[in-house]
C-alpha cells in the first residue's frame, strides 16, 4: 500500500478509537493494531519516519487494503485487538499472539455468593463482569469490595447437608474475622443478598450509591480526627470513580449473537441509490469479526428485502451458527431456529449503534475515494485531450515511452527507455540497454539500435505498443528512430516526436518545421518530464558501468591484483588517480610487497594517464555528462 492510495482513505478516516487490520492481495490479514485515534495512528505509517522499522516497512508494502472497526473506547480497542489476534494469528503480530485472555471478575452461583478473580468464563451460572486490561485494576476494585461489604471468601460449599453436618465449625472464627457469618444466621440472607446486589450494581457501572456511602464514611473519619483512615476512603472512592466496569466489545451476558445494520445512500455519479449492510460477528460475547456488505439492487426493493438477502449470505461466508441476530427492523428470515432481535435499550442495543457507527464510517470513506477517484482522473483526462490536440494526434497518448542515450568518449555506451502511464511514471515498466552494435560515439545507430530492440521484443510477446514515442534529440535521433519502427512496420502505429535541447523544439516525422509550444504548456511540461526523467534514468546506469571499469581496466590488469584488492585499494585511497600517485609505504599498509612492486612498475612504465578524480557519490560527480 503506497502514499497514494493512504491519500485517498486519508480524508475519510476517524479520529476515534478502534482497531485496524493491514490486508494483503490475496485477503491474509498481515496485522492487527488498535489506536486511541486512528487517523492519527494510520498517519504513521506513511510518514517520513527515520526510526521506522524495517518489518514495518515491509508490510506496509505488502499490504494492498486497509481496515478498520471503530469502538466506544481505548479499552474496547484493546480487548477487541487481543481477540481477533489470537484468533487470525497475522505473521507480523508477536506480542499478543500468545497472551492469556484477559482476567474477570465473578459472582459465584451459591447459597451465599462470593466475589472473586476469574481467568477464564465458566458456564456454571456465576456472574462475570470485564474483562479487565489491568490486573492492578481487578486487585483494586476486589480490595474496595473487601472493604466495603464484608463478604464470604471462603471455599466451603454451604448446602443444607454442610450445614447439618456442622462442617463449617472449623472455620467459624475465620468467618467471624472476615465476614458477618451468614452461614450460622448471624447476617440474614435477605441482609447478604442486598450486599451482593450492591456489587454487581457496582460493577455495572452503577455506583452512585457506593459513592454516596464512602463520602459519608470520608466525612465521619475526617469528623473523628482519623485522617488516615479518611485518606484511604477518599483513595477507595478515587478508584471507583476512575473505575469503568464493563465493555461493549467483551461481554459474557451475550454468548453468540449476529448484528446487523443497514443503510441506503444516493450515488452522485449514477444517480443511483447504493445500499450498504455491515455485520458484526460476537462469539462468546467477544467482537471477531467485522465486515461491510454492498447489496445489489436487483437483490429487493425494500431495506427489509434487501436486509433479508443479506443475512443468509454473511452468515454463511463467516460460518456463523448463532441462534440470534440483532437488528434494527423486523426481517423475513426462511430460518425460523433463529432468534430475530430489535433492541431498545441496554447492551445490545450499544452493539447495534456500533455497527451503524462502523457501516457509517465505511460509507463515507467510500463516497470521499469515489469523489477524489473522479477528480484525479478528470484531470488525466484533460491534460491527455490537451496533449493529444497540440501533438496532432487521432487518439489520447495513454502509454508514452521515451529513449535517450548516454555514453562519455564512445565508452559504456548505453541506452535508457522510460514508461509513463496515464500522465505519470511506471517504474517497472522502465529498461536499460547496452549498446551491442556501434563502435564509438555514434548517438544516431544507437538510437536506431535501441528502438528497433525495444520494440521488436515488445511485437514478439504480443504487448501493447505506445500511442507516443518521446525522443531525446533533434531531428538526426528522431529519423533514426523512424528507420528502425519502417524496418518492423509500425511507424504507421505510433506517433514520434523528437525534442531538442536548449529550445525545446517538438519535431515530427517527415516535418521539417518544428512545433514551439508555450512554456507554460502541460504538454510541454509532460514532455519535458519524461525526458528528464530518462537522462536521469540512464544516465545513473551510465555512471555505475564508468565507476566499475575504472576500477577494472586500471587495476584488475596488474599481475596479482584481484577484484578484492582492487576494492581495497580504491575503498582506502578514494580514486584509481591516487592510487596512481601512492607511495611504496603507503601501498604496503594494503597490499603485500609484492603486490606493491607490481603496482609501482605498471603504473612507472605507463605514460601519464587522464584518468578522471571520480567521487564515487553519483549525484556529485559531474564529470560525466552525456555526450
Amino acid at each position: 500500500m503506497n502514499k497514494t492510495d493512504y491519500a485517498l482513505l486519508s480524508p475519510s478516516l476517524p479520529t476515534e478509537a478502534g482497531v485496524y487490520r493491514f490486508i494483503a492481495n490475496d485477503g491474509e490479514i498481515l496485522y492487527i493494531g488498535k489506536a486511541k485515534n486512528l487517523k492519527k495512528r494510520l498517519s504513521s505509517y506513511f510518514s517520513e519516519r527515520a526510526d521506522m522499522r524495517q518489518k514495518t516497512k515491509q508490510m506496509v508494502r505488502a499490504a494492498a487494503e486497509l481496515q478498520y472497526t471503530v469502538v466506544e473506547t481505548e479499552q474496547d480497542a484493546l480487548l477487541l485487538e487481543a481477540t481477533l489476534i489470537r484468533r487470525h494469528r497475522p505473521r507480523y503480530n508477536i506480542a499478543l499472539k500468545w497472551t492469556k485472555p484477559y482476567p474477570y471478575i465473578g459472582i459465584s452461583n451459591e447459597n451465599f455468593p462470593r466475589v472473586f478473580y476469574a481467568h477464564t468464563v465458566v458456564k456454571d451460572g456465576s456472574l462475570y463482569f470485564g474483562p479487565y486490561t489491568s490486573k492492578h485494576k481487578i486487585y483494586t476494585i476486589l480490595e474496595l469490595i473487601r472493604n466495603l461489604f464484608q463478604l464470604r471468601n471462603c471455599q466451603l460449599l454451604l448446602s443444607p447437608d454442610n450445614i447439618k453436618a456442622n462442617k463449617f465449625k472449623p472455620c467459624l472464627e475465620y468467618h467471624i474475622k472476615n465476614c458477618l457469618a451468614p452461614c450460622i444466621g448471624l447476617e440474614s440472607a435477605a441482609d447478604y443478598q442486598l450486599k451482593i446486589d450492591k456489587v454487581a450494581d457496582m460493577l455495572k457501572g452503577n455506583f452512585v450509591s457506593v459513592k454516596k456511602y464512602l463520602q459519608e464514611q470520608i466525612n465521619r473519619y475526617a469528623e473523628n480526627m482519623e485522617f488516615e483512615k479518611a485518606h484511604n476512603c477518599q483513595n477507595q472512592l478515587q478508584a471507583l470513580q476512575d473505575y469503568q466496569a464493563k465493555s461493549m466489545v467483551v461481554n459474557p451476558k451475550i454468548a453468540d449473537v449476529d448484528i446487523f445494520s443497514i443503510q441506503q445512500v444516493e450515488n452522485n455519479e449514477t444517480q443511483q441509490m447504493q445500499t450498504f449492510v455491515n455485520y458484526i460477528k460476537v462469539v462468546q460475547g467477544a467482537v471477531i469479526n467485522s465486515f461491510t456488505l454492498e447489496v445489489n439492487p436487483e437483490q429487493g426493493e425494500t431495506q427489509e428485502e434487501k436486509l433479508a438477502y443479506a443475512i443468509p449470505e454473511l452468515r454463511e461466508k463467516f460460518q456463523s451458527i448463532a441462534t440470534e441476530i440483532i437488528v434494527p427492523f423486523e426481517v423475513f428470515l426462511l430460518d425460523k431456529e433463529v432468534k430475530i432481535t430489535i433492541p431498545l435499550r441496554g447492551d445490545k442495543k450499544q452493539l447495534l449503534d456500533l455497527s451503524a457507527k462502523n457501516l457509517q464510517y465505511f460509507i463515507l470513506q467510500e463516497q470521499k475515494i469515489a469523489i477524489q477517484s473522479a477528480q484525479r482522473q478528470t484531470q488525466a483526462d484533460k491534460l491527455l485531450e490537451t496533449m493529444q490536440k497540440d501533438l496532432r494526434m487521432n487518439q489520447q497518448p495513454q502509454h508514452i515511452e521515451c529513449f535517450d542515450n548516454s555514453n562519455l568518449q564512445g565508452t559504456n555506451p548505453v541506452a535508457a527507455c522510460v514508461v509513463f502511464v496515464n500522465g505519470k511514471p511506471s517504474k517497472r515498466d522502465y529498461r536499460h540497454y547496452h549498446i551491442k552494435t556501434v563502435e564509438g560515439p555514434n548517438d544516431f545507430a544507437s538510437m536506431e539500435e535501441v528502438v528497433y530492440r525495444r520494440y521488436k521484443r515488445l511485437l514478439e510477446s504480443q504487448q501493447n505498443l505506445p500511442q507516443l514515442i518521446v525522443i531525446d534529440g533533434g531531428k538526426g535521433q528522431l529519423s533514426s528512430a523512424i528507420k528502425s519502427l519502417d524496418a518492423l512496420g509500425i511507424s504507421n502505429q505510433v506517433q514520434v516526436i523528437g525534442i531538442a535541447k536548449k529550445l525545446e523544439e517538438i519535431y515530427f516525422a517527415g516535418d521539417n518545421i518544428p512545433l514551439l509550444l508555450s512554456k507554460k504548456s502541460p504538454t510541454l511540461k509532460v514532455i519535458q518530464q519524461i525526458r528528464d526523467e530518462a537522462h536521469r534514468f540512464g544516465l545513473t546506469f551510465h555512471r555505475l558501468l564508468r565507476e566499475n571499469a575504472l576500477i577494472q581496466t586500471e587495476l584488475t590488469q596488474i599481475e596479482a591484483v584481484g577484484q578484492k584488492t582492487a576494492d581495497k585499494l580504491i575503498a582506502h585511497f578514494g580514486s584509481v588517480k591516487a592510487v596512481t600517485q601512492a607511495t611504496a609505504e603507503e601501498l604496503l599498509k594494503i597490499v603485500n610487497q609484492r603486490i606493491c612492486n607490481n603496482i609501482l612498475a605498471y603504473f612507472a612504465q605507463k605514460p601519464a594517464t587522464n584518468i578522471p578524480e571520480l567521487d564515487l557519490n553519483h549525484e556529485s560527480n559531474e564529470q560525466l555528462e552525456e555526450i
